[in-house]
């Protein structure tokens, strides 16, 4: 049986999306609303056959690909005005290249820059384009940046400096969006000061008990 595992789950997916068209045309052709269940039908027999023959890197590949494709799709049916697609396919690319590059290279603080800050860079773009009304980018910039920021301080093991470092990356975060979003109201003191405590506690109680 296992021989035959790959063509029983292309076949078995194949007939399952044949029978859900089908359905899907006599009971409600107005709505193509069996992309859905298609998708997740597709991943059974491309998740057997990398599996079977190991191959993570074209699972991924495939993956991504179709991944893209549904939401390109879903973007056209729902709202073909507005290409809101565009802001997950990025960061789904960097799966696949991720994979190709293998754990020893994708660990590297070289890829960790590099991949932060080109996401960055694209969120910032489509920020001017699509929407430029407020700098939304600034909220996945700094989810970005904890990538290569605790990366760093991993390798190193220097954790009472990554606390520093990462509170003056939260504090930063906090003021800037105080002036974007309500420049009358000081309200960023208030998580700042609760930030604080993040340094100030690892100094006490683990390097001041040391000593």
């Amino acid at each position: 049986m296992k021989k035959f595992d790959t063509g029983f789950a292309l076949a078995g997916s194949v007939m399952s999306i044949i029978f859900i068209m089908l359905t899907n045309y006599l009971t409600s052709p107005n709505y193509p609303w069996f992309i859905y269940p298609s998708v997740s039908l597709l991943l059974w027999p491309i998740g057997v056959y990398c599996a079977k023959k190991k191959k993570h890197k074209l699972f991924s590949v495939l993956c991504c690909m179709l991944i893209i494709v549904f939401l390109i799709a879903e973007n056209l049916i729902e709202s073909p005005n507005y290409p809101w697609s565009l802001y997950a396919i990025y960061p789904i690319i960097w799966w696949p290249i991720l994979v190709s590059l293998g754990k020893k290279k994708a660990g590297t603080m070289t890829v960790a820059w590099i991949g932060s800050l080109s996401i960055i860079l694209y969120y910032s773009i489509l920020n001017v384009t699509l929407s430029p009304g407020y700098p939304w980018a600034i909220y996945p910039a700094f989810v970005l940046l904890w990538w290569p920021l605790t990366l760093y301080h991993a390798q190193k093991k220097t954790y009472f400096e990554y606390s520093i470092h990462a509170s003056l990356l939260v504090i930063l975060f906090f003021i800037i969006v105080n002036i974007v979003s309500t420049p009358n109201i000081i309200w960023a003191v208030y998580p700042i000061f609760c930030v604080l405590w993040w340094p100030l506690s690892m100094y006490y109680f683990v390097y001041k008990r040391r000593t």
